[in-house]
């Protein structure tokens, strides 16, 4: 009751928050999840899939028989059409001969599914040996306004002539119309057409007036094993053959197979008269039709019928599915549970349509692939709707504390409240610091609105840039931009993130000062500095306003860096502690330099896209140089010289004739 209750009031707190707009978009999914668990059999995209479904239960819930004993198929197939050499139509000569041995054989009925729909020289002995039966027979009729791909006016015409001309006697018309789905998938019995006798089956059952079967599913059955036959079949040249029918030993062996059972007569012609139906999923072969009349026959001689579910049945189900589905989304479930529960419910929906088949009950038109689907559009819908709440009010809240917190803190304190008590905590942080060059300057010779609208685009770019490299953003100095890798969540790429933050604000910077506005001078580089060390992070403040930034002097050394760009000619420059860290190969050597208001040295490195033997010996040079070899300053002055553009170099060959004792350079 619990669970409920908690349910039914965050139902009612999502119905109060989303909006009207919003509330409208929700019940129309939710009437669309309803519908589509309705009526999935009569919406395109989902009819295939379940007849497919239907196809999967009906067949795997068949009947596993033995061959059964009350009926025998008599069979036109490939040999009789040769040895006949008559094929469309069959040779009717054999049907009046097997008629009249079968009629002496003491069959039950027999029901015939061969037209008789156009003359044939034979015919009078037909009519003959119809007018002469004693046994109950049923002749194939059908019209051409209910099966016009099978028989034409003039055709039906004839068939109706020549059933009259049967009159009086023992034989009577049976329709053999058969309604296939899409594909020629034979699924169900057809529907009554009144202009129409009654169907073979039943007629051959005696009850050619029964309705208990037509429009529903055809109870399929299989042999037990697939090298038994499910109903015997007798080639029915072999039963006219007049050499068999004068042997005494041959007529006993027919007359055992025919006495006493329906006899069903019709073509077990290749590429003929085939249908495939739901067991074709499983064998890969289709039936051909007289088989098919066969089984209905079975079944109706079976007395098994399947029970119609009813419609306002289908409509409480579409209507518990969407509810489910919606229900689902509203529970705080952590995944885990989320996830058996969903799998639960689903597998509840594809397996009870099995068991209800079992039971007899038709699940033709069981919407199945509707109540999955109706389920996930109503779980959907609701769970947009819940985190569209949701992220308004976490965005509310990041709003309400981004006025003192970064937003990635901010995120994290939703998370952990806790985290918003003021205490700080040593760190090994990577800390950026970038500046744009000039920029002071800049702002004193154009309108002040166009000031702000570039100072918050630039900021915006570098921000986007730290964000995607997963830092944390501590505070913007005028132009510059200060964040760091480490905290408040530390990850294993930390230096690299740092590293690919640093030279993608320089280059976003480069893309800015080429898209200002006409009108506005030219804007200097974005100059980068990279440090790592050893900081205290954490909320610093009083109750009543609080900062998230990190303390200490690596803070001063990434910073010292970023301005020592300009006297280095650099644009990304990083401490060499940094670059080691971060994992990362292509780094430039620069020598060791002693930074504004720092006592210990820094040896620093740039980016680089030279292939690392070049970086190795110039490092190695370098390293020399600056223990006083002067072979290798000669080589550091060599490589400056063969890249005379490149300030950075010029700026180190200076260096290393102008480093004190130590071997370092102190910058101004």
């Amino acid at each position: 009751m619990h669970g409920w209750s908690g349910v039914a009031r965050r139902a009612g707190f999502v119905l109060r928050q989303l909006g009207k707009l919003r509330l409208a978009a929700t019940l129309v999914m939710l009437v669309l999840a309803v519908l589509l668990a309705r009526f999935s059999w009569q919406i395109v995209f989902a009819q295939d899939a379940e007849a497919a479904l239907y196809d999967l239960r009906s067949a795997l819930t068949t009947l596993r028989v033995e061959t059964d004993p009350r009926i025998v198929i008599v069979a036109y197939d490939d040999d009789t059409l040769s040895l006949t050499g008559k094929r469309s139509p069959v040779d009717r000569t054999v049907l009046a001969k097997a008629l009249r041995r079968i009629d002496t054989m003491g069959a039950k009925s027999i029901g015939i599914d061969v037209l008789v729909d156009q003359p044939q020289p034979e015919d009078p002995v037909l009519v003959e040996a119809f007018r002469s039966m004693r046994t109950p027979t049923w002749l194939a009729y059908a019209s051409n306004d209910t099966n016009g791909a099978k028989i034409t006016y003039e055709q039906q015409q004839f068939l109706e002539g020549f059933i009259g001309r049967l009159k009086p006697g023992n034989v009577g018309p049976a329709s053999i119309r058969l309604e296939s789905d899409s594909g020629n998938v034979l699924r169900r019995w057809p529907q009554r057409e009144a202009s129409l006798p009654p169907l073979l089956p039943q007629a051959s059952a005696s009850v050619p007036t029964s309705s208990a079967h037509l429009g529903q599913s055809v109870a399929w059955r299989r042999a037990t094993t697939e090298d038994r036959p499910l109903f015997n079949a007798i080639p029915i040249h072999v039963l006219a053959d007049d050499a068999l029918a004068a042997s005494p030993e041959a007529s006993a062996l027919f007359r055992d197979q025919i006495a006493g059972k329906y006899v069903l007569i019709g073509g077990h012609i290749q590429d003929i008269d085939l249908f495939a139906t739901p067991i074709t999923r499983i064998t890969r072969e289709p039936m051909w039709g007289v088989d098919a009349f066969a089984q209905m026959l079975a079944q109706q001689l079976d007395g098994r019928t399947y029970r119609a579910v009813p419609d306002w049945v289908l409509w409480a189900a579409a209507i518990v599915a969407a509810i489910a589905g919606a229900v689902t989304a509203l529970g705080s479930l952590r995944p885990f549970s989320l996830l058996l529960l969903l799998f639960a419910q689903l597998g509840l929906i594809g397996a009870l349509p099995f068991y209800l088949h079992q039971q007899m009950i038709d699940t033709y038109g069981l919407p199945v692939f509707g109540w999955g689907s109706g389920w996930i559009v109503a779980f959907l819908a609701m769970g947009t709707a819940v985190r569209a709440i949701s992220a308004e009010q976490r965005r509310f809240a990041q709003s309400a504390l981004g006025k003192y917190l970064p937003r990635d803190i901010a995120a994290q304190i939703l998370r952990d409240p806790e985290g918003l008590s003021l205490k700080g905590e040593k760190r090994e942080l990577f800390i950026v610091f970038s500046d744009l060059e000039g920029f002071t300057k800049l702002s004193h010779a154009i309108d002040p609105d166009v000031v702000a609208s570039l100072l918050n685009r630039y900021l915006e770019t570098l921000s986007e840039v730290v964000l995607a490299h997963g830092g944390t953003i501590d505070k913007f100095v005028g132009d510059a931009v200060v964040a760091f890798w480490g905290a408040p969540i530390a990850r294993p790429d930390d230096g690299a993130r740092a590293v690919k933050a640093a030279i993608a604000m320089h280059a976003a910077g480069e893309t800015f000062r080429k898209t200002v506005p006409d009108g506005v001078p030219a804007i200097g580089r974005t100059r980068v500095g990279l440090h790592f060390g050893e900081v205290i992070v954490g909320n610093f403040g009083g109750e009543g306003r609080i900062q998230y930034t990190a303390l200490g002097d690596a803070m001063n050394t990434a910073a010292r860096l970023e301005g020592a760009n300009k006297q280095l000619g650099t644009s990304v420059l990083i401490s060499r502690d940094a670059a080691e860290r971060s994992g990362l190969s292509g780094f430039r050597a620069l020598g060791t330099v002693e930074l504004r208001g720092r006592a210990t040295p820094v040896d620093i490195v740039e980016p680089s896209t030279a292939d690392a033997a070049t970086l190795a010996t110039l490092a190695d040079s370098i390293a020399r140089a600056q223990r006083g070899d002067q072979a290798a300053i000669l080589e550091v002055r060599a490589f400056a010289d063969l890249h005379p553009n490149d300030a950075a170099m010029r700026n180190l060959v200076y260096r290393l004739g102008n480093r004190t004792e130590g071997g370092y350079f102190v910058l101004d």
